[in-house]
């Protein structure tokens, strides 16, 4: 059974902090979305002086992360205390043209999740194969 058309897609504006080449913490805006469509994924786009750059990250490894370390290769998501001593969560992404090392509160984090999980529960994702066959081949399926 596909994901009904209906089902809104969900997204959650924050602010991540990271160090700047100086050391020191600055924000970087950021933008969590979710689309029922591709239920596996949460979409994160950051906010640079020179445009965006987004990252899709299993929602399943953000999740585990909240409470354990999880991930390898280019996504790393750990629990982790900020500066202040809150809950959070330390994202690490890695590319070839570089690596970006940044936290938000494990509640922001944590509140998006629980949104997406009243959308799609998690164990109940599912592919539309009739949207990926229209997708792959720009042609509609009867």
């Amino acid at each position: 059974m596909n994901q009904p058309p209906t089902s809104p897609r969900l997204s959650q504006a924050v602010a991540l902090q990271c160090l700047d080449a100086y050391g020191r913490s600055v924000d970087l805006p950021a933008l969590l979305a979710y689309e029922p469509t591709d239920p596996w994924a949460v979409e994160v786009t950051f906010g640079w002086p020179s445009g965006t750059v987004r990252w899709l990250i299993g929602r399943d490894l953000l999740l585990q992360g909240l409470t354990d370390p999880a991930g390898e290769g280019d996504v790393l998501v750990s629990p982790s205390i900020d500066d202040c001593g809150r809950a959070a969560v330390v994202l690490e992404l890695s590319s070839p043209h570089g690596r970006l090392v940044t936290q938000l509160p494990t509640r922001e984090l944590g509140t998006f999740l629980i949104r997406t999980l009243a959308v799609v529960p998690q164990g109940r994702e599912e592919i539309d194969l009739d949207l990926l066959v229209e997708t792959l081949t720009g042609s509609q399926t009867q």
